[in-house]
């Protein structure tokens, strides 16, 4: 018998510090000790183990059936030494035999640990797992602790967890330092068999949503709601917003008294524009205001195509297209609509040569030798 009072005890300061089941390490300790015992004293025996936590025992017991003729001595023992040991015993009973090793030896014992602490590892993992997928999706603060030439590693706050920040997971342009504060996205979790691998994110459009929801209560209870957000971060992002109750300005929510709001967000994103847009279930109006800051004259679609060419005032139209073309780009994928942008006197450039052609090409087809007639008319005068 094992006298183990304190390492019960121990099992008690580990549930309360790992927050992991004390049963998983009594279940942890059991394999480990049938383990070790099979490996010191024969795999073939069939053996268990029982811990009894009130008495702080662990006692392991050999089990054989009684038969016979013994076939397997390490599994059967005969009738006839069986009922030395109880005279009511017969033949399919099983005898279980205490034999707790008194010296399990150095080699047993290290077996024993080796498999409690891979039992060990592997709740903590799968707690961690459990905890940082309830938080999918999440928002958390983070400390930058390290970095290498492509992935910064954060710690995630209130575990000792490390995230992983990709190259693509940064801000363009931002300089993140061993030591600060940032905020980042729980994207994914996932077992890389060594523990919990957490892939965090500061570029993803979920992150700006929930920035958001840090600072717009009624975006929270559902006053408020954002219907769709297209990002390019670093650059620009683009929010469409709209409200249930008919008495709340959405944008005008999302902006907060005197820019409280959104310019808190803006302080996280490091200077990446932020267009509010209003959203409408008229595509043409929902069109025109997702081309904001820019004015629009007007709207045309092609429903089949799901395509929209948009005229713009002259001096709107580098506006409008944005820099590189993105305001147009992040307008196109917040409506879900492909948006062609044409100048109100190129368009109207463009309507003058195509009346002219489509007139000339009514004149042609209705008089093929119309040319030749005026040139032979002009001869005779």
């Amino acid at each position: 018998m094992i006298n183990s009072k304190d390492f019960f005890l121990a099992l008690d300061q580990l549930e309360k510090e790992k927050k992991i089941d004390k049963e998983f390490f009594i279940s942890a300790l059991e394999s480990a000790l049938v383990s070790a015992y099979k490996k010191n004293f024969g795999e073939a025996r069939s053996a268990e183990v029982k811990l009894n936590p009130e008495k702080g025992t662990i006692k392991v017991y050999a089990y054989k059936t009684i038969v016979d003729e013994v076939e397997d001595p390490d599994k059967q023992i005969s009738l006839e030494e069986a009922k030395q040991i109880k005279s009511s015993y017969k033949v399919g009973d099983i005898i279980a035999e205490e034999v707790t090793p008194k010296n399990f030896g150095r080699i047993a014992a290290q077996t024993a640990k080796q498999v409690v602490m891979q039992r060990l590892r592997e709740a903590e993992r799968e707690n961690l797992s459990t905890e940082l997928n309830s938080k999918g999706d999440q928002l958390t603060t983070a400390i930058v602790r390290r970095k290498d030439a492509t992935n910064v590693y954060v710690e995630l706050s209130g575990t000792e967890t490390e995230g992983v920040l990709g190259e693509k997971d940064i801000i363009p342009g931002e300089k993140l330092e061993i030591g600060q504060h940032i905020k980042v996205h729980i994207k994914r979790v996932r077992d890389n068999g060594y523990g919990a691998e957490v892939q965090v994110s500061r570029t993803t459009p979920v992150f700006v949503r929930k920035l958001f929801e840090l600072e717009v209560p009624e975006l929270v209870s559902g006053d408020v709601e954002i219907k769709s957000i297209a990002r390019e971060a670093g650059n620009r992002t683009k929010i469409s917003v709209t409200s249930k109750d008919p008495n709340i300005d959405a944008v005008g929510t999302f902006v907060g008294p005197r820019g409280s709001r959104i310019n808190a967000v803006l302080d996280e994103l490091g200077g990446e524009k932020i267009d509010i847009v209003r959203y409408d279930d008229d595509v043409f109006e929902y069109i025109a205001n997702a081309l904001s800051p820019a004015e629009v004259i007007s709207v045309e679609i092609n429903q089949e195509a799901k395509s929209s060419k948009v005229i713009v005032p002259d001096n709107k139209l580098s506006l409008a297209i944005g820099k590189e073309g993105c305001n147009v780009r992040l307008a196109a994928r917040l409506t879900g609509w492909k948006i062609d942008v044409k100048s109100e006197s190129n368009n109207a450039k463009e309507e003058q040569s195509k009346q002219v052609q489509e007139f000339t090409s009514r004149f042609d087809n209705d008089n093929p030798d119309n040319d030749i007639d005026i040139f032979e008319d002009i001869e005779t005068i």
